[in-house]
């Protein structure tokens, strides 16, 4: 299995990347080491509202509907940001170096704590068309929602049931440490995190970086699994041929979380939702999670 090249990015006409801060929305904020106003160039990381966005911060009202149990819908209230993670014109996190994408994942996290009263905050990576991303150029987004989302919610309560159950025990620190014993699924370890192809993985090569030590939220003080999610991405381009389209997202504490751990989630596109996935919940995974650990170990940057 290979995943073919991205095509390279036309510099002059990308909006997100150094000289064109007149092509995107205003910066609401930035990491410039030299100082200088803002839209200008001379950033390292730098945020602006959504073009487009989800949510809005003054949504327009929603009239009730005669059925609510049946035809229910409420105004899309939070905050959409975009986080260009580098000024260079590249499509991959994988491209940049080490310092960059610590950068870019200490912004992710500034970021989410710039919203303190959302229920939910969801900061995702798309790379590629194929995964969804509309520009190529390397970006994350932010969703800070007034919600939970349903399987966020779900997330929660089996952490809470799993605590109760174990008298304190964290669903996804004992998981780790299972799978450290058994090592079969285990990709790479560093000081702060670990790197495992997890069990029942929904497609081939999808990864999960955990922090060696439960934290309930990925925006708090302490690590940030920047330095092997670069590592994992570019474990999944020397397997691979070339970076892969993929989706990554953040797992963090929902409000009212008692007991929870973030985590990193990154699912590669290789290959098609069909009918079962899409109308069963049944995902078909050809390539199992202990093959790809042993193959990701192989393909060491």
């Amino acid at each position: 299995m290979t995943a073919p090249a991205p095509a390279p990015i036309d510099a002059e006409s990308d909006p997100f990347a150094e000289g064109h801060e007149d092509r995107t929305p205003a910066e609401v904020y930035a990491l410039r080491p030299g100082g200088g106003p803002p839209d200008t160039p001379g950033w390292q990381v730098r945020v602006v509202p959504n073009l487009y966005p989800a949510l809005s911060q003054h949504p327009e009202p929603v009239a009730p509907d005669a059925r609510p149990d049946l035809f229910w819908a409420g105004p899309a209230v939070g905050a959409h940001e975009v986080v260009i993670n580098s000024p260079e014109s590249v499509s991959s996190l994988s491209e940049l170096s080490a310092e960059q994408v610590a950068r870019a994942v200490e912004v992710w996290r500034e970021r989410m704590r710039a919203h303190p009263d959302a229920a939910y905050k969801h900061l995702i990576v798309n790379e590629r068309k194929e995964a969804g991303a509309s520009l190529p150029h390397t970006h994350a987004q932010l969703y800070a929602l007034d919600f939970v989302p349903a399987a966020v919610a779900r997330e929660r309560e089996r952490f809470g049931a799993y605590a109760t159950r174990t008298m304190g025990g964290n669903l996804l620190g004992d998981l780790v440490q299972e799978e450290v014993r058994r090592r079969e699924r285990i990709v790479a370890i560093d000081d702060e995190t670990v790197l495992i192809s997890p069990f029942a993985a929904r497609g081939p090569y999808q990864l999960l970086i955990a922090p060696r030590s439960p934290r309930m939220r990925f925006e708090d003080e302490g690590p940030s699994g920047a330095a092997m999610l670069r590592e994992a991405l570019l474990r999944l381009a020397r397997r691979l041929g070339a970076s892969p389209p993929l989706n990554l997202w953040v797992r963090t504490a929902p409000r009212d979380a008692e007991s929870f751990c973030w985590r990193i989630d990154i699912l590669p596109r290789l290959t098609y939702l069909a009918g079962l996935e899409l109308g069963a919940g049944v995902h078909l995974n050809i390539v199992a999670p202990e093959r790809a650990a042993a193959e990701l170990r192989d393909a060491a940057p």
